[in-house]
């Protein structure tokens, strides 16, 4: 069934699943901090019909399903611009990673997000109406779409307290071709699902290779 999607983020991983979902013939509105912002409005140019642009707070009411796709470092100022009735009710899939930059790389976690804390349990504080779902954020964003991509069938997991919700997103998660996924449990689990970050980004220096998954063998 085609829904109407609202992406915050317009950088390569709004990108990427914005484009997958044009093609499975969702609407798909992409959100900026400005309504002219060119990187945003060449997307939807190059999406056609089904795909549009606009502010972080126009995506956000546009949107029936919300991807959360802005850099980790910048998600919840991005959130603030959003008017939370705009996003009551709906299933909001984080797929950020609170990473510090600030000392080159590799990156490592925010300190505030990490071990007892967790980026996606912040932004479902500021969306108390919300069902805020964390998945997506331990690949790369074209293995996010296509999980072939990692030549094997790795395994995806997916957090929030609502499970409705997460049901949504399994959904989604089919539609880009996950067949492996995990449900961790209420929004704690993004505790691990953003601590696997440093792992992911040191297997990716040792390997020279962003095109893989992780696969729980059981």
């Amino acid at each position: 069934m085609a829904r109407r999607i609202g992406i915050l983020g317009s950088g390569m991983v709004g990108s990427a699943i914005g484009a997958k979902l044009v093609q499975f013939g969702h609407e798909v509105k992409m959100g900026s901090r400005t309504a002219g912002n060119e990187k945003a409005a060449g997307w939807a140019k190059s999406q056609g019909a089904k795909a549009s642009h606009g502010t972080f707070e126009d995506a956000a009411k546009f949107g029936e399903i919300i991807f959360v796709c802005t850099k980790g470092d910048v998600t919840l100022d991005a959130l603030k611009l959003v008017k939370p009735e705009s996003l009551k009710g709906k299933t909001v899939i984080d797929v950020s990673n609170p990473l510090d930059f600030s000392k080159g790389m590799p990156p490592t976690l925010v300190p505030r997000f990490a071990n007892t804390n967790s980026l996606g349990e912040e932004v479902q504080k500021i969306l108390p109406g919300a069902n805020v779902v964390k998945s997506l954020n331990i690949v790369n964003c074209e293995v996010m779409v296509n999980p072939k991509k990692s030549g094997g069938e790795p395994t995806m997991f997916v957090a929030g307290n609502s499970a409705p919700a997460k049901d949504e997103v399994k959904g989604i998660l089919k539609q880009f071709g996950w067949s492996d996924i995990i449900d961790l449990g209420d929004i704690t689990g993004a505790r691990g699902m953003e601590m696997i970050l440093p792992i992911w980004l040191r297997t990716w220096g040792a390997t020279q290779n962003g095109y893989f998954g992780f696969k729980i063998v059981r």
